[in-house]
């Protein structure tokens, strides 16, 4: 798989907008446009264009580096999006808060095409607010030529033996996340004994292990040999082991955090036909083969899997088996005072 364009960059907002871009649908005869909030430049190179070729739909495309970002910008008003990239968690946080609206499916014929395991989550289990969309894991990478063992667990992490030699993302979901999987527990869990035992792992990692905290520069890191076995995106993950063979991604036995990114449509949404074509041919699968190959995360479109390659296909830590899988979780809405566990947690460990 090609190098993944985005995901971990900051590129907050990098299309800027004027009011006069944002018409929407017009009724005197001009030109549609639809307006979307897209978590990166996760799609394949000319999609957008090709969109407008065949439909005659141009696409303002503003991105975000956030979720909170994204919940912000869309409940603000400022901007009226026809169609948002929504993670599951914040998908579920705005479902409950009525803010997007119902998807007419048969506009999209090709969510038939979607793999049945992304479809039908608790937090939708209709989908009639969601379409998938894009999916992948956080999991490990390291260095076969200076690791000496196969590495299958988290606990890696953790081990001293690999002191000063370890990167873990900087985020609060994801970090906790992982002690939480590595002790046996739910990466969502919200239970106060089980949280403190998630610190604790976390604080004598770093007494033990000095691991360093970062995002962007993992791939940076273990390329130029400073890190040997990182947290790492899948995308950029399959791509550093297709890119140089001596790195391996793997996710461990514990399981790991499977996102699914879908499409929605915002409840005040100026061009809802536009916004449901738009889904629709995102959906396709030749568009969804492309971007799957050149952005380097999974694809729940069926057809577009058939399509890649065998060793991406067959790739157990790419397309899971089901033993796999069945332990992996995506994260769940947390509310305010769920949310200040975490906190609370993440403030100890970091100071």
């Amino acid at each position: 798989m090609k190098k993944r364009k985005v995901k971990l960059l900051s590129i907050c907002a990098t299309a800027i907008l004027s009011v006069g871009l944002f018409a929407g649908c017009s009724s005197s005869g001009t030109k549609q446009e639809i307006n979307v909030l897209n978590y990166g430049a996760n799609a394949a190179e000319g999609v957008f264009e090709e969109f407008e070729k065949q439909t005659g739909i141009k696409v303002n495309e503003t991105t975000f580096d956030d979720m909170q970002y994204m919940y912000q910008e869309v409940s603000s008003g400022k901007v009226n999006y026809d169609v948002i990239l929504v993670s599951d968690d914040m998908a579920e946080k705005m479902i409950k808060e009525e803010m997007l609206q119902t998807i007419n499916k048969d506009n999209i014929p090709n969510i038939v095409n979607m793999n049945e395991g992304d479809m039908g989550k608790p937090y939708d289990p209709n989908n009639g607010y969601t379409v998938p969309y894009m999916n992948g894991t956080i999991g490990l990478i390291y260095n076969t030529e200076t690791i000496d063992e196969d590495i299958t667990s988290w606990k890696a992490l953790f081990d001293p033996k690999y002191k000063d030699e370890v990167f873990m993302f900087d985020n609060i979901r994801d970090t906790i996340g992982v002690a939480l999987k590595t002790l046996g527990y739910s990466l969502n869990s919200t239970v106060p004994s089980e949280l403190e035992e998630a610190k604790e792992l976390l604080i004598k990692q770093k007494k033990e292990v000095n691991p360093i905290y970062g995002a962007d520069e993992v791939l940076d890191l273990m390329r130029s040999g400073e890190k040997k076995i990182a947290m790492i995106w899948s995308g950029e993950g399959l791509n550093l082991e297709a890119e140089d063979g001596k790195f391996k991604y793997v996710i461990p036995v514990e399981g790991a955090d499977y996102w699914l990114d879908s499409w929605a449509i915002p409840k005040d949404a100026k061009n809802v036909e536009g916004a449901e074509k738009f889904i629709n041919f995102m959906c396709d699968k030749d568009v969804a083969f492309r971007t799957a190959d050149e952005i380097g995360y999974t694809s729940p479109q069926k057809q577009a899997i058939e399509e890649q390659a065998d060793e991406v296909k067959n790739n157990p830590n790419a397309y899971m088996p089901k033993e796999i899988l069945d332990k992996c979780e995506g994260y769940k809405y947390l509310n305010q005072d769920e949310l200040k566990l975490y906190q609370d947690v993440w403030m100890e460990v970091k100071n």
